[in-house]
């Protein structure tokens, strides 16, 4: 079946590119490594507050404040038919505020010791190598992924990195193509190490020794397009993911947009995650007229275990789970669940405030049932049947964001935004009341 799904992406591929013209060379056009590089600085302030009052049992509250910043150097390509050129990053991140017994820690965005407490500072560096054919790229060591099988996230502090190698291309007009092998992760705040594990989201403590990957996305019309990928994690899963996204343009600034996301996910190897057979997909469609959007989505899983992803990054922010319903403080993902999402966004600058949008939206997910769960020697086995009871788990989140980006003058780029969540449930997780304050200035220094 794997290799059967394999032959037909493949298939797939070489009928696009045998009808599609080429690009021109961007390597042909390549003006050097000192002229083409650049150098950015992200100064990125973090509190998080996650109050656990309304749970019972072993939570404690978390709260912590941090300030950060992270340099990214990006070289040009020599000239010639191959160009070579180094990529590199350097971030550090100091505490501002946290319980010094570590009560309050635990919050992701630091790392804490044995004793449980956060650190007060940490660090960190690396870099890449890359060579460029016409518009190939082949790129190796520390990497930033963004894609929906292995994409590394932000939603603590920085983009994570991954150690391995990656190939990108976009010889033909439309088509964008990419593969990667990678053997570990570097998340940015958890870990800080680049030879960090592979791990699940939901599957315990399991360390896949590499994830591969091949994929990439086609703009099939202006208003239509697809993104098509398969992936394997040695020892836990065979996965695959596809998307279709398409817009209809309506009279007076008025549109609807119509997003399907699906991942077929298997066991395979060692089964470290234990047996493995779901199928996740989510449905969107979302009306815009002006400065108005409406939203409304279906996601659903088919399956007795969860939709397991890579990393601890949800909510849409380049990490390796692209569903709908993966929002702020929960994925909605659990065995056998089906969730409804309701959003509403606002666009301020239709009255006068550019860069001001507001966000609210509600998510309510219910008949989740793990009992016939079976976890393997590293998953986890009946989250929910065990303490619900045996009863299906059901749950809602409610989310409200404000959020500010300065348009021009020496400020300008210059972000902030407010996230509050609201989660409950009927036993089976944790009740919490969470704020998120982000403050973000890049500067391009060349």
């Amino acid at each position: 079946m794997q290799a059967c799904k394999l032959s037909l992406i493949a298939l797939a591929t070489a009928s696009v590119i045998a009808s599609q013209p080429s690009l021109a060379s961007n390597q042909s056009e390549s003006r050097g490594f000192i002229e083409d590089s650049s150098l950015s600085l992200l100064n990125k302030n973090y509190l998080f507050d996650r109050d656990y009052k309304h749970s019972s049992g072993t939570h404690h509250d978390q709260r912590e404040w941090i300030h950060g910043m992270r340099a990214s150097f990006t070289s040009g390509y020599t000239q010639g038919v191959v160009g070579v050129g180094v990529d590199a990053h350097a971030a550090g991140v100091i505490k501002l505020d946290s319980d010094r017994n570590g009560g309050n820690s635990g919050t992701g965005i630091l790392p804490t010791g044995s004793d449980g407490k956060a650190q007060d500072n940490y660090s960190y560096v690396g870099g890449s190598l890359k060579a460029r054919i016409s518009n190939t790229e082949l790129k190796a060591g520390d990497l930033i992924p963004t894609n929906p099988v292995f994409g590394m996230g932000s939603s603590r502090m920085f983009f994570g990195t991954a150690q391995g190698f990656q190939l990108l291309s976009n010889e033909i007009d439309r088509l964008s193509l990419e593969a990667g092998h990678f053997t570990s992760i570097r998340d940015g705040s958890m870990n800080t190490n680049r030879d960090g594990e592979i791990t699940l989201t939901y599957g315990g403590a399991v360390d896949a020794a590499s994830a591969d990957y091949l994929g990439g996305s086609y703009q099939i019309t202006d208003r239509l397009s697809a993104i098509l990928y398969a992936a394997k994690l040695e020892d836990i899963w065979n996965q695959y993911y596809t998307k279709l996204n398409y817009v209809l343009p309506l009279a007076d600034e008025r549109s609807l947009e119509l997003d399907f996301n699906l991942y077929d996910t298997s066991n395979t190897g060692k089964d470290l995650a234990g047996k493995i057979d779901n199928t996740t997909w989510s449905l969107s469609a979302a009306y815009t007229t002006g400065a108005h959007r409406f939203m409304l989505a279906h996601q659903q899983v088919d399956g007795d275990e969860p939709f397991d992803y890579i990393g601890m990054d949800s909510g849409n922010t380049g990490g390796s789970i692209w569903l709908a319903n993966s929002i702020q403080y929960s994925d909605f993902n659990g065995p056998n669940e089906k969730s409804w999402q309701l959003r509403y966004d606002i666009d301020m600058g239709y009255y006068g405030v550019p860069g001001l949008s507001f966000m609210a939206r509600y998510i309510t997910g219910d008949d989740i049932d793990d009992s016939r769960y079976n976890g393997g020697p590293n998953g986890v086995y009946g989250w929910y049947s065990t303490n619900t009871g045996g009863k299906k788990g059901k749950h809602w989140e409610r989310d409200l964001e404000a959020r500010y980006v300065v348009q021009s003058g020496p400020a300008k780029d210059l972000s902030v935004r407010a996230s509050y969540a609201v989660h409950r449930d009927n036993g089976f997780s944790s009740e919490a009341n969470e704020l998120r304050f982000v403050v973000e200035y890049p500067l391009d220094i060349f």
